[in-house]
């Protein structure tokens, strides 16, 4: 379980950085535990107004962190890597070592490792946005350094803003492209939806009450089916999760009524093959992003 001891540092604070802070702070995390690192003027004064944490420079946020959170943009790894190995060397941690978590797609555990002090443990991690309201999945790939308990820490860091799994670091850019893009996939069909109830007939507000409320409901009901079948019954094994969906759509898909009548335009239609094809687009810019120690 993460301490409650441990000060969290995040270095950027756009994007998924404003959501792991605005995360954290939902699930009851104090604000004196945290501190952010952010260049950016205006983004600062936001951040401090909008949050009341601290926002400081990257040297000092690191300075007593036991849990370094690099939030940046990809792009901007490089340009603060100098900075953060010195504010690690320099740092005078209250635990007996600090544990560097990277938010970055497509930067390498071995790139960090190998540009901090030697011997840090690094955790790579990808969230989602939906972290932002305390219901996002996150991703976690250990690098050679990490312990278990540290593992542990990062973990519970990011079980308070979601679910948590653990994945060989390979696996990072398919977890980037199908959960961390995820969400504007959901959206994308959220408004397909929504424009399709307008032409229907319905107004765009009750529309979109009905969709985005169908989807949460769908959704809960998946979690609820995948929670129960992790429970294997006595004497035999569970349903596998990736199976669960399909018998939830044939359990809510009458013979010849207007559900069937539905899908088969939908099947028609290639839904399967694009969104097939949109996973492997996003996994492979997410391999044409990556940045190794080389």
């Amino acid at each position: 379980m993460l301490s409650s001891m441990a000060r969290i540092a995040i270095i950027g604070g756009g994007g998924m950085g404003e959501a792991l802070l605005s995360g954290l702070l939902r699930s009851g995390r104090q604000v004196k535990d945290l501190v952010v690192a952010e260049r950016i003027s205006e983004r600062a004064e936001y951040l401090a107004n909008t949050y009341s944490v601290l926002v400081t420079s990257v040297a000092d946020a690191v300075d007593n962190a036991s849990v370094v959170v690099v939030a940046v943009k990809p792009g901007d790894v490089e340009s603060v890597m100098g900075e953060l190995a010195r504010a690690a060397a320099a740092a005078e941690s209250e635990s007996s070592e600090q544990v560097f978590i990277t938010l970055a797609a497509g930067i390498t555990i071995a790139y960090f490792e190998s540009n901090l002090p030697a011997g840090m443990p690094v955790v790579r991690a990808m969230p989602n946005a939906a972290a932002l309201v305390g219901s996002g999945v996150t991703a976690l790939a250990r690098g050679r350094f990490v312990t278990d308990p540290q593992l542990e820490e990062a973990s519970a860091l990011f079980a308070s803003v979601g679910g948590v799994l653990t994945v060989d670091e390979s696996h990072l850019d398919a977890v980037t492209a199908l959960s961390g893009s995820g969400p504007a996939y959901f959206f994308l069909m959220v408004e397909a939806l929504v424009d399709a109830g307008v032409a229907a007939g319905l107004s765009r507000q009750v529309a979109t009450a009905l969709t985005a409320q169908t989807m949460a409901g769908s959704a809960a009901m998946l979690l609820e089916r995948m929670d129960s079948d992790r429970k294997p019954p006595e004497g035999g094994v569970g349903i596998l999760p990736d199976a669960t969906a399909a018998q939830l759509r044939a359990t809510v898909t009458s013979p010849g009524g207007t559900t069937a009548a539905a899908l088969r335009e939908l099947e028609r239609g290639g839904l399967r093959i694009a969104v097939d094809a949109a996973v492997q687009a996003a996994k492979k810019r997410s391999e044409q992003l990556r940045i190794t120690s080389e």
